[in-house]
């Protein structure tokens, strides 16, 4: 049984992220779009930006195409449409406007090749992927195109399908630790205190860094972002002060002069774990020191794909980079898709954690 299959009565939306340039995303999502032919899903395609293009427009390489079978639902931006190696039926043009024309909603009456592309904001694609199940799609998923970061972000899905590779680095056991590290940024925990929330939720229209104390007292920071402001961050934290959230970007910069021994009594608090941008390293070694994080809203991870292949021309053998990223990742079914993946045996080796 594939993996789509597996993930439809969960996920009505899926974004498809990937961990780098290169790493297999649409590579990812062709091999999603035939097993969901081979399942008898219908699915519904979608991006954040353009994708399907034969050179990459930003690297000047060599892309994958997107194929999709006959009766896909596509979203096309109406100076695309013209594009389209698949016979593509004109199902309704939408409101939503990109600087390729309006986005037209088409099913493929002909398999073939396309060029997707979709609205711009978060909110207008949750519009658009009502629009395609309201139009019969069992199931969306939406291609990260541009920003790899904000597609995996709460709003945009019910979950999230990570690509990762040999194109991350030559090292398979740095792959595998970068993968690891991502998973576990989008795993991190809720706010484990519903008056902080609140008060969060209540203010965070400010966009100012809050100190949060124990007796849930509040102050907000005359900073917008914490880059560069860690020593007058660390200036503010006593010993009453139990949470900082940060509206930004949480990253080195805003924490490197906080004052290690504070960690064990705070909590940092973000939007969500798209916001984060700390690497594996440094984020392991704080966290031996206490640094721990908390998030606004979570990000469920519905499965991960892997690809042993790099544009650079190095290789991993396949087994061992899918064996690999299993013993390390458990709790998520994990599979391969240049050589194909067996959902049953991924949701074995979770079972086996």
């Amino acid at each position: 049984m594939g993996l789509l299959n597996q993930l439809k009565n969960q996920f009505k939306t899926l974004s498809i992220v990937g961990m780098a340039k290169n790493a297999g995303k649409t590579t990812a999502l062709n091999y999603l779009i035939e097993e969901a032919m081979d399942e008898g899903l219908r699915l519904g395609i979608t991006s954040t930006g353009r994708d399907g293009e034969l050179i990459d427009l930003v690297t000047g390489t060599d892309k994958p195409k997107i194929f999709i079978e006959i009766d896909t639902l596509v979203s096309i931006p109406v100076k695309l449409y013209e594009m389209a190696d698949a016979g593509l039926e004109i199902l309704r043009m939408t409101e939503y406007s990109t600087p390729l024309g309006r986005i037209l909603i088409c099913r493929a009456a002909e398999s073939g090749y396309v060029q997707i592309a979709g609205p711009l904001n978060v909110r207008d694609h949750k519009k658009l992927c009502q629009e395609m199940m309201g139009l019969g799609a069992d199931m969306i998923l939406i291609d990260g195109a541009v920003d790899r970061k904000s597609v995996a972000a709460p709003g945009v899905s019910d979950g999230v399908i990570i690509a990762t590779g040999a194109v991350i680095s030559r090292s398979l056991k740095k792959v595998v630790e970068e993968t690891l590290h991502v998973v576990s940024l989008y795993g991190l925990p809720g706010i484990d205190d519903s008056a902080v929330y609140k008060a969060i939720l209540e203010n965070q229209y400010k966009d100012q860094i809050m100190l949060i104390k124990k007796d849930h007292q509040f102050q907000f920071l005359d900073l917008k972002t914490g880059l560069n402001a860690s020593k007058f961050i660390d200036e503010l934290i006593d010993e009453d002060v139990a949470f900082v959230y940060i509206p930004g970007a949480l990253t080195l910069s805003v924490v490197a002069d906080i004052h290690p021994g504070k960690f064990k009594h705070l909590k940092f608090i973000v939007k969500d774990p798209t916001k984060i941008f700390i690497e594996a390293n440094p984020w392991q070694q704080m966290a031996k020191k206490g640094f721990c994080v908390q998030v606004m809203e979570q990000i469920t991870v519905a499965a991960i794909t892997v690809n042993p292949y790099a544009p650079a021309g190095y290789s991993f053998e396949h087994e061992a980079l899918l064996g690999a990223m299993r013993v390390a990742i458990k709790e998520i079914p994990i599979i391969d898709v240049k050589f194909g993946g067996d959902f049953d045996e991924a949701c074995q080796h979770k079972s086996e954690k």
